[in-house]
């Protein structure tokens, strides 16, 4: 039995696979960074082949993607867990990178959930802010794109996050300088 997937999920996950068929048409074969996730079951729906990582802590162990030979690497929504994300995109040996990461809101704190101590932003990143540390750890983006996240609430927030981008999809390839540092 498929998981009912909530709409403000299933309208992100819609958006992020037309986005990485756009820049990486299936088949492909994808390392996926997190567990293995109701994304990763779509990604395979389109055709593409997807490996995950077991839930390693990329600050402490960010060589645990050169264990793995790929077209791309994803990573949808994990970088703002991160301290330091830059690590792990130092060490990502494939020259495909498709991400998503979710963008500050002027208007909101950093996303803390009370209950879990791993569902936690340590970033919430401005669009210039990612593209340094792309730019910084070695990837050029050559796509990009911004969407809302919009909730059917009453109140001011539910109104600004109509029209004000809520997530930052990215595909970046590997700067062939930053091979030879």
């Amino acid at each position: 039995m498929q998981t009912k997937i909530p709409r403000h999920k299933s309208i992100r996950y819609d958006r992020t696979i037309n986005f990485l068929q756009k820049v990486l048409p299936a088949p492909a074969t994808i390392l996926d960074l997190g567990v293995r996730n109701p994304f990763s079951e779509i990604m395979e729906s389109y055709g593409y082949t997807v490996y995950n990582t077991n839930g390693e802590d990329f600050d402490f162990m960010p060589e645990v993607v050169k264990n793995f030979k790929v077209d791309a690497v994803t990573s949808f929504e994990v970088f703002e867990h991160l301290i330091s994300p830059f690590n792990i995109l130092r060490e990502i040996e494939c020259d495909k990178l498709i991400t998503t990461v979710p963008l500050k809101l002027w208007f909101a704190n950093a996303y803390r959930s009370s209950t879990d101590m791993w569902d936690r932003h340590y970033h919430e990143f401005e669009d210039w802010q990612f593209r340094w540390l792309l730019e910084k750890s070695g990837w050029d983006i050559k796509e990009s794109e911004k969407w809302v996240s919009p909730v059917n609430k009453i109140g001011i927030r539910p109104i600004l996050r109509k029209f004000t981008p809520r997530y930052y999809a990215v595909y970046a390839e590997k700067n062939i300088g930053s091979l030879d540092k």
